[in-house]
C-alpha cells in the first residue's frame, strides 16, 4: 500500500464503546504503524479523555441523546443532530478516510451516517446481544456488522454479519495464570473457594448490599472474596466493623488494576453483565453469576446476560430479586464443582481472544 492509510473511527459514551474502537485502531496499527486516525466523539463525553489517552486524535460534535426522564431537554435535540452532521461533513471532507468503523454511542450516528452517504466504506462493531439504535440504524448502509453475540443477523438484514467477538484488553489474554499461583500471589488460601466480585469501574451498590447481607453466610462456609467496591462505597465498607472482624478472608478493593491475576484466583465470579465484562468472563472461563444492571439503555445487560444462561454458561438474578435469590443461586455454583467446570466449558463458545484481528482481517478482505 503506497499512500498513507486514513481510517475514521467513532464511538463513546461508554467505556464500552469506546474501549472496542481502541483496540481496533491499535490492531490496524500494528500492521500499518503510518497509518493515520482520527476519532469522531461528543463533546463533554469520557471519549474526549480517553482516546487522546490511547494516543489517538479526536474531534468532538456537539450531541447528545433523547432525553427520556426530561423531555424538555429534547428541545434542542434537532439543531444539535443538524449542527452535529455539518460539522461531521467537514471533519470528514477534510480528513478524507479509506473507510469508517463505528462501535456505537450518540456520536458514531451522524459520523458513519455521513461517511456512507459519501461513499466511504463504513463498517459496525456492536458489543451486546441487543444493538443499540445508533448501529442499527448505521448498519443499514455499512459493508458489515461485526457482533459478540450469535445470531445477530436478525438485527442487521442485508448486512453481512460477523460473530467475532469484542476486542478486550490484551493483558487479560496473556496474563492468566495457574489458580493456586494466583492465590498465592494475592495472599489467599489455595485451599479456599475464592469469589470475586465485580461490579463495573465505578462499583455497584447493588452488589455491595448484597455481600453486606450475607456475610455470615460467607463466614459460615468459610469460603474467601475478592470483593471490588468501586469509589461510592469503598470508604464506608472498609470501616464496617463485620467486614474488619472477617478481614482475613476478604480482599476489600475499592478498584482492581491487575484484573487478570483476579480473574485467575477466582473459583466463581459474581459480575454485572456489560458486554466488555462479559467478553473478559469468557475468556477467564469462569463461572459466573451475572446481576445485570437494570437501567443500562433499553436493558440490554439482561439479554446479555440472558443469551449466557441460555447455553448454560452463567447463571442470573435481578436486581430486584437480590434479597431472595442472591445467596442460593451463588452457593449452587460454589457447592457443585461438577456444575463449575460446566459452565467454564460453555463460557468458551463466546470467548474470542482474537477479536480485534478477526474484525481488522474481515475489514480488509471487504475493502
Amino acid at each position: 500500500m503506497n499512500k498513507k492509510l486514513k481510517i475514521l473511527m467513532s464511538g463513546g459514551g461508554t467505556g464500552g464503546h469506546i474501549f472496542p474502537a481502541v483496540a481496533i485502531a491499535q490492531e490496524i496499527q500494528k500492521r500499518f504503524p503510518d497509518a493515520e486516525f482520527l476519532f469522531i466523539g461528543a463533546n463533554g463525553k469520557m471519549e474526549m479523555e480517553k482516546v487522546p489517552q490511547a494516543g489517538f486524535k479526536i474531534e468532538g460534535l456537539n450531541i447528545a441523546g433523547f432525553d427520556r426522564g426530561n423531555l424538555l431537554k429534547n428541545i434542542g435535540l434537532p439543531f444539535k443532530i443538524i449542527s452535529s452532521l455539518m460539522r461531521a461533513k467537514k471533519i470528514i471532507k477534510d480528513f478524507k478516510p479509506d473507510f469508517a468503523v463505528g462501535t456505537g454511542g450518540f456520536a458514531s450516528g451522524p459520523a458513519l451516517y455521513i461517511a456512507a452517504k459519501m461513499g466511504i466504506p463504513t463498517f459496525i462493531q456492536e458489543q451486546n446481544s441487543l444493538p443499540g439504535k445508533t448501529n442499527v440504524f448505521n448498519a443499514k448502509k455499512a459493508k458489515a456488522a461485526f457482533t459478540a453475540y450469535p445470531d445477530m443477523d436478525k438485527f442487521f438484514p442485508g448486512t453481512k454479519t460477523y460473530f467475532l467477538g469484542n476486542p478486550i484488553r490484551q493483558n487479560i489474554i496473556t496474563d492468566l495464570i495457574d489458580k493456586d499461583l494466583a492465590k498465592e500471589k494475592l495472599g489467599l488460601d489455595k485451599n479456599k473457594l475464592t469469589i470475586l466480585s465485580v461490579g463495573g469501574s465505578l462499583g455497584s451498590r447493588t452488589l455491595n448490599n448484597g455481600w453486606k447481607e450475607n456475610l455470615d453466610k460467607l463466614k459460615e462456609k468459610d469460603y474467601q472474596l475478592i470483593w471490588q467496591t468501586g469509589k461510592l462505597d469503598y470508604n464506608d465498607l472498609k470501616d464496617n466493623e463485620s467486614i474488619i472482624n472477617y478481614q482475613s478472608s476478604i480482599m476489600l478493593k475499592e478498584f482492581i488494576s491487575d484484573m487478570a491475576i483476579a480473574y485467575s484466583a477466582a473459583d466463581a465470579i459474581v459480575s454485572r453483565a456489560g458486554a466488555i465484562a462479559i467478553s473478559e468472563l469468557a475468556v477467564a472461563k469462569k463461572p459466573v453469576l451475572l446481576v445485570p444492571f437494570p437501567f443500562a439503555a433499553e436493558d440490554h445487560q439482561t439479554n446479555n446476560a440472558l443469551t449466557l444462561v441460555q447455553k448454560n454458561a452463567a447463571r442470573i438474578v435481578k436486581d430486584s430479586e437480590m434479597k431472595d435469590k442472591f445467596w442460593n443461586t451463588l452457593s449452587e455454583i460454589c457447592e457443585n464443582e461438577n456444575l463449575r467446570k460446566e459452565m467454564s466449558t460453555n463460557l468458551d463458545f463466546f470467548a474470542k481472544p482474537k477479536a480485534a484481528e478477526g474484525i481488522v482481517d474481515e475489514i480488509f478482505k471487504l475493502i
